[in-house]
């Protein structure tokens, strides 16, 4: 068989999966500047009304907030605990390791339904009310096995020879760690950091459990859409795909740039 229909096969299947992927995406931001009609768009009819009616709705831009809010403090917590816990774990091992790293897991790998329910079980029998602080605390459970992870598989890659020398040379547990394993976890903590907050802001189930009488936004579109979608929604879902396209090309050439200078790349 020549390669030519192989690869003529394999252009079909490709330009399939991403048609199938990005063309809703395509249509949604389409819907947010043009009237549709009848099913069909009207092409004549751009207008950035929708846009303008987003920022008047008070009950979205709150669920946006309370969505970045819990997302940017539990990506903290996350990357402060793992931070330590991948250490503790990398520089003491012993036979309590797989206990520790079995209780990191789990919340991560049980249905987030089991995760949700067992969390507003805990913050009952404590009487902690809940709200944001309550989906914080969540969260940061739920994405620290992913954190851990990620901020390990770098330590274990690392020269152990780097600490030797920089002790050897008078160093601080304090300056080994800032001059010498921060440069080359850096890009770890950066990648942890934004598939964690990726995983925050899509969050339902968990926040479902605790989030009271307050809104995120994967909860506040989950009751919009028992009663129909309106079009401020293709506007937001707009700004918010515009917003990671470019926080991600940021990241890469961060990460890019980070790479080349560890030797990396």
């Amino acid at each position: 068989m020549s390669a030519r229909p192989v690869r003529l096969a394999l252009g079909l299947v490709t330009g399939f999966v991403f048609a199938a992927l990005y063309l809703p995406i395509l249509l949604v931001a389409a819907l947010s500047f043009f009237r549709l009609r009848r099913g069909q768009i009207q092409w004549d009819s751009f207008s950035l009304a929708w846009y303008a009616r987003l920022f008047d709705n008070r009950q979205i831009i709150e669920a946006l907030a309370n969505t970045l809010v819990v997302g940017f403090c539990a990506v903290l917590i996350a990357l402060l605990l793992a931070t330590l816990l991948a250490f503790h774990v990398h520089q003491r091992p012993g036979p309590l390791r797989s206990a520790l790293q079995f209780l990191i897991f789990l919340p991560f790998l049980l249905p987030p339904i089991i995760t949700g329910l067992s969390l507003l079980v805990f913050f009952r029998e404590i009487d902690f009310p809940r709200g944001l602080i309550a989906v914080i605390v969540g969260h940061s459970v739920f994405v620290l096995a992913l954190v851990y992870r990620t901020v390990l598989t770098r330590l274990q890659a690392l020269s152990r020879s780097l600490i030797e020398a920089s002790q050897d040379l008078g160093a601080t547990g304090f300056q080994t760690f800032r001059y010498v394993l921060l440069p080359h976890l850096r890009i770890a903590l950066i990648t942890a950091a934004l598939l964690a907050f990726a995983l925050s802001f899509d969050e339902t189930i968990i926040t479902l459990f605790l989030v009271g009488d307050t809104s995120t936004l994967p909860i506040r579109l989950y009751a919009m859409m028992r009663v129909g979608f309106t079009p401020e929604i293709n506007a937001l879902v707009t700004l918010v795909l515009l917003f990671s396209a470019l926080l991600t090309l940021i990241m890469a050439r961060f990460v890019g740039g980070a790479e080349d200078q560890l030797g990396l790349g």
